[in-house]
């Protein structure tokens, strides 16, 4: 290895062990990049059932100059390895470098089949005037096998892990108890929780993919919980009392003789500073007792870092907006409609304010408490400067959640444009906190979302 200017250079897939000595060459270019990997759109593709260890976007090779290349690892699950030592970033390549696809640093165990691919990096040097480079080779069609024919027996294991098993299942077993319920007493009442319920846990599992750190499945359930019965409890009272009876937040039958100054910080005390406050119990609850718990339950349940927060905070706005709106908007809504066009449109009009109040929620009450929760377990990485982060963070979550409920009372067209702000600031929030993880590289959304940056 010289390091020497190239005047091209080519990669050279070898053989799995097992199969003939027959290779494949790939010619490299001088002017844009080249992902390698199983996803159909890469430079280099390779087989998905041959090479399993082999991320769909697994690494890059990118041109540095006319004869020069470097290789990058795009977050792959089982790593990029250069002569047998793992790849952190990008590296320059030089003539005879080896470069390993999937798990192993032993390269016999490597070479077996099913454990990724091993790829040669060979260069001309500039003084040679007859380089031509190598053909690639043409594809060799084999005989089908059994895990071809029953695609189940050999992608059994990856269905819950990459194929939306889980979401599937439920979505089944909702579809199933509505069915049932058709024509029943109360069937109305009933298909109501389920659609908010299926909804809610739809639009949660959406900010979950997006932030990419696994949790416990039971634990934003508990935050949903919490807060639910936070709201159904003697606490509501007290916090109405505080912001509402003794701050000057409560608001009058009729918005229209506010103004909307007054208005909005009326709506900042009495819905943003004590609901925020409110949903972000369930949060500081598991700080605290994450705490006092030992390695490893310490981590799973409490609040270490910013993607915590946000987990816990969208949760605890789910069990918030469900109550919300089943206990008191729907209810209310359809008893005024049933007064007077009866039992029927009543209940028609209150699925109808169910359905976009829960899908609004991610715009809404989960885009306000995730935001909030960004920076409670951002104050946890960052002790000395707590209470300035927490108050910014309080603050701002509150006047997003206040500019949402002022904006509805005067403008729809406002409200989209409140809408698509409180979602971006919460997606600029799971960014954010998916830079400054601590386990930013056993993040799944990272491989999930991000694909290879193209030079052309």
């Amino acid at each position: 290895m010289t390091g020497q200017h190239l005047a091209g250079g080519w990669l050279r897939l070898l053989p799995s062990a097992g199969e003939a000595e027959l290779t494949r060459s790939y010619s490299l270019s001088s002017e844009r990049e080249m992902a390698i990997g199983r996803d159909p759109t890469c430079e280099i593709v390779l087989e998905s059932a041959k090479y399993g260890m082999v991320s769909r976007y697994h690494a890059s090779l990118r041109p540095l100059s006319q004869n020069r290349w470097q290789i990058c690892d795009l977050n792959s699950s089982n790593g990029t390895f250069v002569n047998g030592q793992r790849l952190q970033g990008c590296r320059e390549l030089v003539s005879g470098d080896r470069i390993t696809l999937g798990e192993g640093r032993d390269k016999a165990k490597f070479r077996l089949r099913h454990r990724g691919a091993e790829l040669i990096f060979e260069s001309h040097s500039s003084h040679s005037s007859s380089f031509i480079p190598p053909p690639e080779s043409p594809p060799i069609e084999a005989e089908v096998n059994l895990s071809q024919l029953f695609p189940i027996l050999s992608t059994a294991k990856d269905l819950t892990r990459k194929a939306y098993l889980i979401p599937g299942i439920f979505t089944v077993i909702f579809v199933v108890l509505m069915f049932a319920t058709v024509g029943q007493p109360g069937a109305i009442l009933f298909n109501q929780l389920l659609v908010a319920t299926y909804l809610s846990g739809a639009a949660y599992y959406f900010v979950y993919r997006l932030c990419g750190k696994t949790k416990p499945w039971w634990l934003p359930i508990i935050a949903a919980t919490a807060t639910a019965l936070i709201l159904l409890s003697p606490v509501l009272p007290v916090f109405i009392f505080l912001f509402r009876r003794i701050l000057p937040g409560d608001l009058p039958n009729s918005l229209q003789t506010l103004s909307f100054p007054e208005l909005f910080l009326r709506m900042f005390i009495g819905a943003g500073l004590m609901e925020e406050l409110l949903k972000a119990l369930p949060i500081l609850g598991a700080y605290a007792l994450g705490r006092r718990l030992a390695s490893p339950w310490r981590e799973r349940i409490g609040v270490w870092e910013p993607l915590d927060g946000i987990l816990l905070g969208t949760a605890s706005a789910v069990g918030f907006t469900l109550v919300e709106t089943l206990g008191q908007y729907v209810p209310e809504f359809a008893q005024n409609v049933t007064m007077t066009a009866g039992q029927a449109a009543g209940q028609i009009v209150g699925l109808q304010l169910l359905i976009p109040r829960i899908i609004g929620a991610v715009a809404g009450h989960m885009a306000d408490s995730g935001y909030f929760g960004y920076f409670i377990g951002l104050s946890v990485l960052k002790p000395r400067q707590r209470w300035q982060i927490l108050t910014v963070g309080y603050i701002s979550a509150a006047a997003l959640h206040a500019l949402w409920n002022s904006t509805a009372a005067f403008s729809g067209l406002l409200l989209v444009a409140v809408g698509v702000l409180s979602y971006a600031f919460l997606t600029a929030a799971i960014l954010k906190a998916r830079m400054l993880s601590p386990t930013r590289s056993q993040n799944f959304a990272t491989r999930f979302l991000e694909t290879p940056k193209r030079l052309d």
